[in-house]
């Protein structure tokens, strides 16, 4: 036997291990999202639950210090936090209807306006078909049999199927929420200690404490922030003549929530509903105008000033979550993208091999890259 035979095998044998271990890591990911995508009707309430649980969880705390019970101050601020969420449905149910009665007149009025642009392009496009057709074949003007359309009952069991579902989903999200604030930090300490000795057990609790308290500050005060650019944005189109300024109010203080994708959609819907209330060009510019301006004082000096640095992520993965979110999740996952983010960094900052994922999610300024950080993708000669 070869006295250097057991080394060769052992140096072959550890490349296959380690590219077993990935691959099993790559199939155990994909499988898991493969689960998040097709059982979403299941996983949705309970994650919405969790956020809304760490977002409430210090109000609670606060008054079980103050010697309410527990599961009465979880109550207390689940009905408090679910009936302004109630009433903000409500007062905007009014005007949703009246932009859903006006959408005839809104799309003959689009048509009017986008007529001579219209014309241009149909005579493009019948130039284009002209030429085409040049040397065709002649061909039968016979078009398929329109389907038939679905009947009233077929209408009626879906509306009712989709109303059921959405029922079912509300009442399961809002049981979920109230038994996770009841149960609050002792529920966690039992649910940690079966799984794990008491100091991996306290480890765990202070990193579901430490996300807690942040995502629940950071949640804070971004509501804080955006009620203030509702009320600016309400006052702003009151007084350049906007119909329903409290309704362009309450969507930008809603929409701000999401990154990037909220206030772009504010601005358009402004901008739109502009040009079809007015028929000056300059005032239209003016609304467009003042709410961008209110948004980019919001976003470049207010956020960053009370919000802080510690909780910035990466403008590249704030994006990516919020696509893979929506394409995972729809609008749910648009709403659980940023909290998961900032919930990934911050139980980074607590273990001990969380820095290179803290690299990974850090906004790209020029403090962060440093030399070190740039010779373990460039090669630095000694000379």
């Amino acid at each position: 036997m070869n006295s250097d035979g057991t080394t060769g095998t052992r140096a072959t044998s550890i490349p296959l291990n380690v590219g077993q271990f990935g691959a099993c890591k790559i199939l155990a990911l994909g499988g898991f999202g493969l689960l998040l995508y097709f059982a979403h009707y299941a996983f949705i309430p309970i994650a919405l639950a969790l956020l809304l649980a760490l977002v409430l969880s210090g109000p609670v705390e606060a008054l079980y210090k103050r010697g309410v019970p527990r599961s009465l101050s979880a109550l207390l601020i689940l009905a408090i936090a679910l009936g302004l969420i109630g009433g903000l449905a409500m007062s905007l149910g009014k005007p949703a209807t009246y932009w859903y009665g006006e959408a005839p007149q809104t799309i003959r009025a689009i048509k009017q306006k986008i007529a001579p642009a219209a014309k241009i392009v149909n005579r493009v496009d019948d130039i284009g078909t002209s030429a085409g057709s040049i040397g065709a074949p002649g061909r039968a003007g016979a078009r398929a049999p329109a389907a038939p359309a679905a009947g009233s009952a077929s209408a009626a069991s879906s509306i009712i199927g989709s109303s059921l579902g959405a029922a079912v989903s509300t009442v399961t999200f809002a049981i979920l929420t109230l038994f996770l604030l009841t149960g609050g930090p002792p529920m966690l300490a039992r649910m940690a200690g079966a799984f794990a000795d008491n100091l991996n057990a306290s480890h765990v609790l202070r990193i579901i404490e430490a996300v807690r308290r942040e995502v629940g500050r950071f949640y804070a005060v971004t509501a804080l922030i955006n009620i203030g650019l509702g009320v600016l944005t309400t006052v702003a189109m009151t007084l350049l003549g906007m119909p329903t300024p409290y309704v362009w109010g309450i969507m930008a203080a809603l929409l701000n929530f999401i990154p990037y994708a909220g206030p772009v959609t504010t601005l358009a819907i402004v901008t739109f509903v502009a040009a079809m209330t007015f028929d000056t060009v300059p005032r239209v510019l003016g609304v467009a105008g003042t709410y961008l301006a209110i948004t980019t004082i919001e976003g470049q000096i207010i956020q960053p000033l009370f919000v802080g640095r510690r909780l910035k992520i990466n403008p590249l993965l704030i994006f990516l979550g919020l696509w893979l979110g929506g394409l995972f999740w729809g609008v749910a996952g648009v709403m659980l993208a940023t909290p998961v983010l900032v919930a990934l960094k911050v139980i980074a900052e607590h273990m001990s091999g969380g820095r290179a994922v803290l690299e990974f999610l850090g906004p790209n300024t020029a403090a962060s890259v440093t030399k070190k950080s740039l010779e373990k993708f460039v090669h630095v000669d000694a000379a």
